[in-house]
């Protein structure tokens, strides 16, 4: 079977979404432990959207746009950035790494249900049976005392929560919504938004602002990382699926995420990895599977 440009992209833009996104939860921890949550993202997607720019205008692809696809770009970048990770990574002081990845992992579940009340969509025999078997994993993940212990964690749960909520809407939003026609030119918009929307917060709430000239390495470095490879490379891969397959699909990237961050944990923090995890592991990725084989295509 000869493989499609398009086809390859969808591989390449998954393996993003996948590994990279799952590779955040460390950084933003690391991050978040010297800088102000919502200062810590702002400056990660303003700094991600200029670079975009300068890309995009270097490569000479318009950036024009309708004010409706600006007015569209922001709603998203506040649903995804300022609001669904802004708030994400301000609940990592009050959450464990590995648990919030393994809370988001409900993102697929979160999405099938809004389309199934919102547009009425029917949700797949093969699709409902893969997020069920992901919701195994889970709970065999999350039962497990080791990655439960978070010091007055409640908050940050039920704050998590909402950002799933809004991360999906957003998913579901962006997939039929009037857009710049280049994937690219989105993440710029969306990240230039979301960022700004996270600065003015910051400063509302009052967060202490510092130079990246006082970060310690560590947070310097992660730093870095998030904005090319989390917010450039990454989200540009989720925006261009968005447009490519249904987003149930493309919200299978909350069930390896977990992993990723778990394996991340275990080699960079010495995190203990035990049976039931490996088992709940191999259930999340069965998972994924029947989600991403069922007929919900667009």
């Amino acid at each position: 079977m000869k493989l499609t440009r398009e086809t390859i992209l969808i591989i390449v833009a998954f393996f993003a979404i996948y590994i990279i996104w799952g590779s955040t939860y460390l950084l933003n921890k690391i991050a978040v432990t010297e800088i102000p949550p919502l200062f810590l993202s702002s400056i990660r997607f303003i700094l991600a959207g200029i670079i975009i720019f300068i890309i995009a205008a270097f490569l000479k692809i318009p950036l024009t746009i309708t004010k409706k696809q600006l007015l569209n770009n922001v709603l998203a970048g506040f649903l995804f950035l300022a609001y669904g990770n802004g708030v994400f990574v301000w609940a990592l002081r009050y959450v464990d790494t590995g648990f919030a990845a393994l809370e988001a992992s409900s993102l697929p579940l979160v999405v099938l249900l809004i389309m199934r009340i919102v547009y009425k969509k029917k949700i797949q025999n093969m699709a409902l049976f893969g997020v069920l078997l992901g919701f195994v994993g889970i709970y065999l993940l999350v039962s497990q005392q080791e990655i439960t212990t978070g010091e007055n964690s409640l908050l940050g749960v039920l704050m998590i929560a909402t950002c799933i909520v809004s991360w999906a809407s957003a998913s579901i939003f962006v997939s039929i919504a009037d857009l710049h026609k280049n994937y690219f030119v989105n993440s710029g918009y969306q990240m230039l938004c979301g960022g700004i929307l996270l600065s003015i917060f910051s400063l509302i709430i009052g967060e202490t602002w510092t130079s990246p000239f006082d970060w310690q390495p560590n947070t310097l470095n992660s730093m870095i990382i998030l904005i090319i490879f989390g917010s450039i490379i990454a989200f540009t891969s989720f925006n261009f699926l968005l447009k490519k397959v249904a987003p149930e699909k493309v919200a299978t990237s909350s069930y390896v995420n977990p992993l990723i961050a778990m394996l991340l944990g275990w080699y960079v923090l010495d995190e203990k990895i035990t049976l039931q995890s490996i088992i709940a592991a191999s259930i999340l990725l069965v998972g994924v599977y029947f989600i991403n084989s069922s007929k919900n295509n667009k």
